[in-house]
């Protein structure tokens, strides 16, 4: 196989949320200079759900005008719409405009909500896209979808985001009789590091990544030993059928659950048929709560879990997530699991863990082991495991619903949407609205 095809496809799962992710690890640096402050991560919240517009419309013209959307123009369109909107976020993001009688980010939260329809929207068109290509491509895509969010974590540590420092910093409470000295008081103050270089910087690169992308889509669609790499007469909606067996045999034999039985006719009309409603279902429900989950539902309280602890467990919960991601696609490449069983029972793993670092972030600011060594490991292992496993089982679905066919992927695509929507709206007036979680502070402890 040709590594140079690869390569590209590695590329396009890069640029597919790499402007998103880069924007949530640069927070720290961009809310001590906007009037929105940390309220800006509940607006970002707010207006990714909003961006789902564009998978919406993507997946209704394929639904009821079939063959009319030109997907290599979408995909040209929201790639070039990408790196444009990047590159003027470099230009504007500190602007502020009056409205209401406040300041307001208002080219930032434009920008943003433009970024987040590029990124909503690949998830309808990027793997539909990758139908062209043989089977195995389609794994290199998603170790590239896992890259979107490592590469900006590495550029966002080298830039040193996060950064703190515990400063000791003396207050005089002054009261009668009290002598100056016993009347000091002596606490830490956290106060963040400079950056190494500023916002500006690194929305340049996030826009030369979206150049990147486009330009390995260029390629994936012109060059000639890409198109060698294309499938050929053996493969036909997206399922190939090899030895003169049929399509349902072969998948009924080899890729399916072992423990049950199934017959060579259709089971359902979904696809090539090979599965049952029921295991559709099955299916794009654990899709959907697994992109919950990992999307919105555990991110969105990762300080809550990890920053009692202090940050350097924080960072190291952070960044090794975001290696175990690429690391569960590569995995899936030579270990490809295709049982449903499999599937249940490391999506229950995966649960069970979250549940873990759910109920660490509720504890907050004293979780369990607060002051032990073992709670950082404890807390630290948790997000690898959990992002390891639930990664996988996107990967593993993925590789299921292309063998049947691009209108299964253009549905796989919907409801990773749909699922990150749902979490969305469950957590939101958790943490934005209710307050239900409280941030512990790196250098003073309040646990006893």
């Amino acid at each position: 196989m040709s590594l140079f095809t690869h390569i590209l496809a590695c590329l396009l799962g890069m640029g597919s949320w790499v402007s998103i992710n880069g924007l949530w690890v640069e927070l720290p640096l961009l809310v001590p200079q906007i009037p929105e402050g940390w309220y800006l991560p509940s607006y970002l919240s707010v207006l990714i759900q909003m961006a789902n517009v564009g998978p919406l419309f993507v997946t209704l013209m394929h639904r009821f005008q079939p063959g009319k959307l030109n997907e290599t123009a979408v995909i040209y369109f929201i790639i070039g719409l990408g790196a444009v909107a990047s590159l003027l976020l470099a230009l504007f993001w500190k602007e502020t405009t009056v409205v209401a009688g406040a300041p307001r980010s208002v080219a930032l939260l434009v920008l943003t909500f433009f970024l987040s329809t590029v990124d909503c929207t690949s998830s309808v068109t990027f793997l539909p896209f990758m139908m062209r290509l043989k089977p195995q491509y389609l794994t290199t895509y998603y170790i590239g979808e896992g890259l979107s969010g490592l590469l900006p974590a590495l550029v966002a540590l080298v830039q040193g985001v996060g950064v703190v420092d515990c400063v000791n910093v003396t207050a005089a409470a002054w009261a009668p009789n009290r002598t100056a000295a016993a009347a000091a008081a002596t606490e830490l103050e956290a106060r963040y590091q400079p950056a190494n270089f500023s916002p500006e910087v690194f929305f340049y690169f996030l826009s030369a990544m979206m150049l990147v992308c486009l330009a390995a889509f260029l390629l994936l669609n012109h060059h000639p030993a890409v198109a060698r790499e294309r499938r050929n007469g053996d493969y036909t909606n997206g399922v190939k059928a090899t030895h003169g067996r049929s399509q349902a045999s072969e998948r009924g034999a080899v890729r399916t659950d072992p423990f049950r039985v199934v017959n060579a006719e259709p089971r359902s009309g979904f696809g090539t048929g090979a599965y049952s409603a029921r295991e559709v279902l099955y299916i794009f429900g654990i899709l959907a709560w697994v992109n919950a989950l990992t999307n919105v539902v555990v991110p969105s309280v990762q300080s809550y879990s990890c920053l009692p602890y202090g940050n350097r467990a924080y960072h190291l919960s952070a960044t090794t997530a975001a290696v175990a991601n690429p690391l569960a696609c590569f995995i899936a490449v030579f270990i490809p699991i295709r049982s449903l069983l499999s599937m249940g029972v490391l999506t229950c793993l995966g649960t069970g863990v979250a549940a873990y670092i759910v109920s660490m972030a509720a504890l907050s600011p004293c979780p369990l082991l607060v002051h032990d060594t073992s709670g950082v490991v404890l807390i630290v292992c948790a997000w690898i495991v959990f992002v390891l496993t639930l990664s996988y089982v996107k990967v593993i679905i993925g590789v299921i619903l292309r063998d049947e066919g691009h209108s299964a992927l253009v549905w796989c695509g919907a409801v990773v949407q749909l699922g990150s929507l749902l979490g969305a709206v469950t957590m939101f007036p958790l943490v934005s609205v209710y307050s239900l979680f409280s941030s512990g502070d790196p250098c003073n402890s309040k646990c006893p």
